[in-house]
Parts: structure tokens; C-alpha cells; sequence
């Protein structure tokens, strides 16, 4: 696991996705907001191809966007495309895993904006193999994953675009953290998905080895956690607000990922609208205090919990309303400050 060359303890970032259609608006809404570690914008309401799976589908063989639909034609040869793509992997043609502009304004708003303040970090995202897999088909609507040739370079190439991103926010900052987001790590032994516990680490770690800086893996919703800890992430993001009790199920895991290193993205700030409203920088920063309590009271050290953190919302932003957003962000910034001044004053 590589270490972090700047301490986390209790920074604020984001998840990644915004309700803004304007890729300006969002990155100055992320940079007042988090300035210490922004992460740029993905903005699927601008235009389907920013959707969390069209945006890193650029370039993959056989894809297709139609209709605000993306899949792979399968019946097509991709006998040469797929050479390319593996050519490309073996040669670390890092160019060829380009996020342009169509795909990824806020991408290209933010390399302009960052790097001239205070950061301490910048943090990017690519949706995952899982994820990208199991709800991008082919064109018989068999997920990719299913295909052991297209699971396989599906990861080779979400990899080349996880090292092709980081080279880029590297360029303009050098201390950078990527997450891979795995929304349907969810659904990881459920009877309606069939995929195993190798397939899940083995993918992972490709995607995983093409980034230098500090990686994560990011999940919404419950999942066995110790799957995602066997892989060789540094920073655990999970949706704590709703499911930050399930990670004391796995005190073991947890607690030699920390020893080693870890550090985890608490995910306590809700991206719904109607608990936006009525919670607090108060009242979440108890509920954290009460999640990392769960996992003290299986002999987890509460001083390397809570040196060792980020602060986040749950999850993407993108189907709230901007003016939601922005109090989620701003929340976030509070529940990070609030935490900050306790544990110096508990450290003082």
C-alpha cells in the first residue's frame, strides 16, 4: 500500500457527480466549498455522455451510444479493436484512455482552476469493472462481465483511463487520490448476480495497479467489505449515513487495513433532499462520532479512526437540486471543520 505523502485526517472531498449542467458553476461550487481536496465535476444532467458509464466508454471496442443507451456490439469483429486496446495496455499508451471534453467538461474546467490555492490534494473518480459491467450488455443484453474476453479488457481499459487522469490532475497538482466507483460491489453475492469473489479482486486490482497516487474504492450501499479490503486500495469510501454500521461486522479486516495504513472516506453527509433539510453539521458530526464508536468497541484504536478519515457525502450528488448541493457540500465542509477542532483540541 503506498503511503500519503499528506495527512487525511478529517479533510472534506467529494464523491464526484453534480445536478449542474454548467461545468463553471460546479467547479467554483466544489472549490469554495472543499478547497483543500475539490474533485471534479462529472455531470450527467449536461449530456448523457457524462452518464457514470458513458463517461469512461470513450474509445472502448464496440461501443455504442444511442439514444441515451450505451452497449456492445458484440456481433461486430472486434478482433482488431480489442488488439489495439491490449496493445495499448501492454505499451502504457496512456493517451489512449483520454477523457475528452464531450465526455468530461468539468474535467477540463477544473485542470484549469486547480493547483493556484491551498489544495492539500485533487481527487478524481472512474466508474469500475463491477459496476460498468454488470450494467453495460451487449447487444442480446448479456452484461459484460458475464463475457470473460470483455470483462477483461473492459478493466485494462478503465485502467489506462484511471493513469491517464491522474497524469493529468498530477500536472496541475501532485498530490493526487482517485477512487474507483463500484455502485453495484451492492450487489456482490445476491442470487441475481453471478460473479465471484476472484473475479471481483482480480478486476479491481487491474484497474487498481494503473494508479500511482492514493486509490480508493467507493460503494453506496452494504457489500461484504471484506471483499473490497483484500484489494489494495488505500482509502475505503462507503455511504455512512445509511450503512456506516455495517462496516463493524468486519472488525478484523477493518482493523488490519488501518494498521497498514488505510484510511477511510466516511460517506455521512445523506444526498436526499428531505434529510438534507433536516439534519446538521451537529447532528452528523454525532452520528459519526457514533459510527466509529461501533467499530472502537470491537478494539478498533479510536485515535487511528479518527486521524485516519475523510469526510464526504454519501454518494453522488446528481439527483438532488443545485441548491441542495450546495448545502450538501457545505455541510460537508462544516461536519469536516467541526471535526478537525475537536480532535486538535483533543490532541492539544
Amino acid at each position: 500500500m503506498s503511503k500519503a505523502r499528506f495527512e487525511l485526517n478529517g479533510l472534506a472531498t467529494a464523491i464526484g457527480s453534480m445536478p449542474h449542467v454548467d461545468p463553471q458553476e460546479a467547479c467554483s461550487l466544489v472549490l469554495s466549498h472543499l478547497p483543500e481536496i475539490p474533485a471534479w465535476p462529472q455531470l450527467p444532467n449536461r449530456s448523457f455522455t457524462e452518464n457514470m458509464y458513458a463517461q469512461f466508454s470513450e474509445g472502448f471496442p464496440g461501443v455504442v451510444l444511442e439514444k441515451e443507451r450505451i452497449w456492445i456490439d458484440r456481433s461486430q469483429d472486434l478482433s482488431k479493436p480489442l488488439e489495439q486496446l491490449y496493445s495499448a495496455y501492454l505499451e502504457n499508451t496512456i493517451d489512449s484512455g483520454t477523457l475528452s471534453y464531450d465526455y468530461a467538461a468539468g474535467f477540463h474546467v477544473f485542470l484549469n482552476r486547480v493547483g493556484k490555492s491551498n489544495e492539500r490534494a485533487v481527487k478524481g473518480q472512474v466508474t469500475g469493472p463491477i459496476s460498468f459491467g454488470l450494467t453495460v450488455t451487449d447487444q442480446d443484453r448479456r452484461p459484460l462481465l458475464y463475457d470473460d474476453v470483455l470483462a477483461d479488457a473492459l478493466a485494462k481499459h478503465i485502467r489506462l483511463k484511471a493513469t491517464w487522469q491522474e497524469q493529468a490532475l498530477s500536472n496541475v497538482f501532485p498530490n493526487t487520490i482517485i477512487f474507483i466507483d463500484e455502485p453495484y460491489l451492492s450487489s456482490f453475492g445476491s442470487a441475481f448476480v453471478s460473479v465471484s469473489r476472484e473475479q471481483v479482486v482480480t478486476l479491481l486490482e487491474e484497474v487498481l495497479g494503473g494508479i500511482n497516487g492514493l486509490k480508493g474504492i467507493h460503494c453506496c450501499g452494504n457489500t461484504d467489505w471484506s471483499v473490497v479490503l483484500q484489494t489494495s486500495l488505500d482509502i475505503l469510501s462507503l455511504d455512512a449515513y445509511n450503512y456506516g454500521e455495517t462496516l463493524s461486522l468486519y472488525p478484523s479486516e477493518v482493523g488490519d487495513f488501518l494498521n497498514r495504513g488505510g484510511v477511510i472516506a466516511w460517506g455521512i453527509i445523506p444526498n436526499d433532499e428531505q434529510f438534507l433539510t433536516k439534519e446538521t453539521a451537529a447532528s452528523l458530526l454525532e452520528r459519526l462520532e457514533e459510527t466509529m464508536g461501533l467499530l472502537s468497541k470491537k478494539g478498533i484504536d479510536y485515535d487511528i479512526l479518527t486521524s485516519r478519515c475523510l469526510i464526504t457525502p454519501s454518494c453522488s450528488l446528481a439527483s438532488v437540486s443545485t441548491e441542495a448541493a450546495a448545502r450538501a457540500l457545505e455541510m460537508t465542509a462544516g461536519v469536516s471543520s467541526a471535526f478537525r477542532k475537536k480532535l486538535n483540541k483533543q490532541n492539544s
